[in-house]
């Protein structure tokens, strides 16, 4: 539905701007980075945002600013969508398997799922499946309400796309590879992959609060206490509700777009994979799906040359891509090594490994694809100016 103001502009501009920050740490010593975010959710680009930043293991800001919704402030605390920013976790669950010695990262996909080794798709490997090289992007999944295994048997009977040679063309695979790589993790583990993510990633890291399928009594509960965030299209003045957070969409487990938490949640995430996993995976694996697997293709869906770990977008910079304008990338400042993931125009989080760097941010509202890339850059360069690096 669409909301029409019913206050005045200048009160509807200070409410969007009212900060809520947690105790453990602010936006005060972030000037450049707080002014990016007021002048970002002044211009309609959200209503509010999340920003969870954390240098070396030590949290400095867990923060909100804005509105959930009109009238009601965003606290750190509320529940957001992170779109494809789920998907590096969806990669670290078959890192897992890859570590327990239940699955080779150049297997067949066939050999795991055999209903896919139709149409000659018996050459995609779950390497291609990471790094978008599979050439199975575009298939139509139907919406919440379809079965799990209905929609692994649509991605398995799809044709690959023509003059497609997997590994060798890359374009960004939206959802397909992403369920496929879930449903392998679901028949070598025998949980479902919403239990699995939760019990093996997201209770162990302390992501209490995140959900990739959220079970329809945790949603209630969630709501009984208003914190359930809505996603707004920004696109377009006045904001309408996407209605991402039905029901139905909670409850859905979406490997590739599916997780709702808080920011500081998803940051943490980054920080365990810093700090060497914690647990959940081995360094040695981590700095194996977060090195360049993909390195200078160009990718047919973005339009770009972009690299890639394992799951992960790296910083492409060194393709000199005009402007900096890179989809999903993580601003001028940051270095190299910089890994991560983005969500349509809207979730960004991600560490960058030399200043032992983990960032999420997460905007409420989407707008067009120019305004949410200047949008993005302003903040995380605020970020590293704040903090002198880059």
């Amino acid at each position: 539905m669409d909301f029409a103001p019913d206050h005045e502009a200048d009160r509807q501009a200070a409410a969007r701007l009212t900060t809520v920050e947690s105790l453990s740490g602010g936006l005060d010593r972030f000037p450049a980075t707080r002014r990016a975010l007021e002048t970002t959710t002044a211009a309609g680009n959200q209503l509010g945002a999340q920003l969870f930043v954390s240098l070396r293991g030590e949290t400095l800001v867990e923060a909100a600013i804005g509105e959930a919704r009109p009238h009601v402030p965003l606290t750190p605390q509320h529940l957001l969508l992170w779109l494809s920013a789920t998907k590096p976790l969806t990669a670290v669950a078959i890192a897992q398997q890859w570590e327990r010695g239940r699955l080779g990262l150049d297997d067949s996909v066939a050999q795991h799922v055999p209903e896919f080794a139709v149409h000659g798709k018996e050459r995609i490997t779950i390497r291609h499946l990471l790094t978008h090289t599979g050439g199975i992007r575009m298939v139509d999944l139907g919406g919440p309400e379809r079965r799990w295994d209905e929609v692994i048997a649509l991605i398995a009977a799809r044709r690959p796309e023509p003059n497609w040679i997997p590994g060798q063309k890359a374009g960004y695979h939206e959802a397909s590879s992403w369920f496929l790589l879930a449903e392998i993790v679901r028949r070598l583990d025998g949980r479902a992959f919403e239990r699995y993510a939760r019990e093996e990633i997201l209770v162990p890291l302390g992501m209490n609060d995140s959900w990739i399928g959220m079970p329809n009594e945790i949603a209630a509960a969630y709501r009984a206490e208003d914190r359930i965030a809505t996603v707004w299209n920004t696109e377009t003045q006045p904001p309408s509700d996407r209605d991402w957070d039905s029901d139905a969409h909670l409850a859905r487990c979406s490997p590739a777009g599916g997780g709702w938490g808080p920011a500081a949640d998803l940051g943490r995430f980054y920080g365990a994979l810093l700090a060497g996993g914690r647990g959940v995976l081995r360094r040695e694996t981590v700095e194996a799906i977060t090195a360049r697997h993909r390195v200078g293709l160009f990718d047919h869906t973005f339009k770009v040359e972009l690299d890639w770990g394992l799951g992960f977008i790296l910083d492409s910079k060194r393709h000199g891509h005009e402007g900096n304008n890179i989809p999903y990338g993580y601003g001028t400042l940051c270095s190299p090594r910089t890994y991560g993931h983005s969500g349509y125009r809207s979730a960004v989080a991600f560490a960058d490994p030399e200043p032992q760097l983990a960032v999420a941010f997460l905007p409420n509202g989407t707008p067009n694809e120019v305004d949410h890339q200047a949008r993005t850059r302003a903040v995380i360069e605020g970020i590293y100016r704040d903090l002198g690096l880059g």
